[in-house]
C-alpha cells in the first residue's frame, strides 16, 4: 500500500494531466455529434477486430479436430468407391453417395438437446428449402435422427436419443436386423433390440442402417457394438451400441430426402388394403 502511495507522490503531476485530459475528452465526444460518431465507429472497429482475432485463435485450435473429420471422411468416401468399382456384386456400402433418388441438403444446428427424455435438435432449413417430416439425418460420421415438425426456415429433428426414436438397422457383416431404440440414459449409447439369437454378434462389430424404412437407405453407419446380452426369451439378443456420433457436438448435419419415398408409402398401402 504505501508503494502506491508513493507511485502516486511522485508521478501526480502525470496523473493529474491524465484524469484532465480523459475528462476534456469525454466532455468533448458528449457535446459533439461528430466527434461521438467517430469514436463509437472506432470503438467498433477496436472491438471488431478483437473479436475477429479471438474467433480466428478458436478456429485455429479447433483445426486439428476438423482436419482429422474430414481425412476421415475422405478414407471413407474412397474406401466405398473402391469397393464400388471393385465388387461384382449390387452392393453399395453407403447408398447414399451413388443413388440419385437420395437429394441431401446441408443445414446447420441451432440447437440441441441430449440430456431429456425425448431430445430434439433446431436446424435452420424449413418449408422454404423443401424440408418435410420424416426426412432423415445424419453426419459425416452416422444417423443423427429423423425430421419432426417444419416451420417456413427451421425444422425440429426427433434425435436417436429419445425414447420415441425407433429406426431400422442391422449388423454390418450379416443381414440380420433389429430395431434401435434409446434407454434414455448416456448420450454416447443406443440399443439395437429384437435382433435374432442366431446372428453372429460379436463386440466390436459395426451396426449401421438396414436399409428397410423409405427414410434411411441401407448401410449409413451408426456405432459399434459394445456389449451384449441375450433377452429373457432366449429368442433375440439386446446389443449396446457405441455410437461414431458425438451427440453432445452435432454442427453441421445433411437431411435425406427419398426422391421414391410417396411411390414408396403408396404401393405399401395399397398392399395392406
Amino acid at each position: 500500500m504505501q508503494q502506491i502511495i508513493n507511485f502516486v507522490i511522485r508521478n501526480k503531476t502525470f496523473l493529474l494531466f491524465l484524469l484532465l485530459f480523459s475528462i476534456g475528452l469525454a466532455l468533448t465526444i458528449q457535446s459533439h455529434s461528430y466527434h461521438r460518431s467517430k469514436f463509437i465507429n472506432s470503438a467498433n472497429a477496436l472491438s471488431g477486430g478483437v473479436y475477429g482475432t479471438v474467433n480466428s485463435i478458436d478456429k485455429y485450435f479447433d483445426l486439428e479436430q476438423e482436419n482429422k473429420i474430414l481425412a476421415e471422411e475422405n478414407r471413407r468416401l474412397r474406401e466405398q468407391l473402391f469397393n464400388s468399382v471393385n465388387s461384382e456384386s449390387n452392393t453399395v456400402i453407403d447408398t447414399l453417395i451413388y443413388k440419385e433418388n437420395y437429394r441431401i441438403t446441408i443445414a446447420d444446428v441451432y440447437k440441441n438437446s441430449y440430456s431429456l427424455t425425448n431430445n430434439y435438435l433446431t436446424i435452420n432449413k424449413g418449408k422454404n428449402d423443401s424440408i418435410k417430416q420424416d426426412l432423415g439425418v445424419i453426419t459425416s460420421r452416422g444417423i443423427v435422427g429423423i425430421i419432426n415438425n417444419t416451420s417456413k426456415n427451421y425444422a425440429t429433428v426427433l434425435s436417436i436419443l429419445s425414447k420415441k426414436s425407433r429406426i431400422n438397422a442391422k449388423l454390418k457383416n450379416s443381414n440380420h436386423i433389429g430395431s434401435l431404440t434409446w434407454n434414455g440414459k448416456s448420450p454416447e449409447f443406443v440399443q439395437l433390440i429384437d435382433v435374432s439369437k442366431f446372428a453372429p454378434v460379436k463386440k466390436g462389430d459395426t451396426i449401421v442402417t438396414g436399409g428397410q424404412s423409405s427414410i434411411f437407405p441401407k448401410g449409413i453407419n451408426i456405432g459399434r457394438i459394445e456389449n451384449f446380452e441375450t433377452d429373457i426369451s432366449g429368442d433375440t439378443y439386446t446389443i449396446q451400441v457405441k455410437l461414431f456420433n458425438d451427440m453432445t457436438n452435432i454442427g453441421t448435419i445433411y437431411i435425406l430426402e427419398n426422391r421414391d419415398r410417396n411411390e414408396i408409402l403408396n404401393l405399401q398401402n395399397n398392399s395392406n388394403e
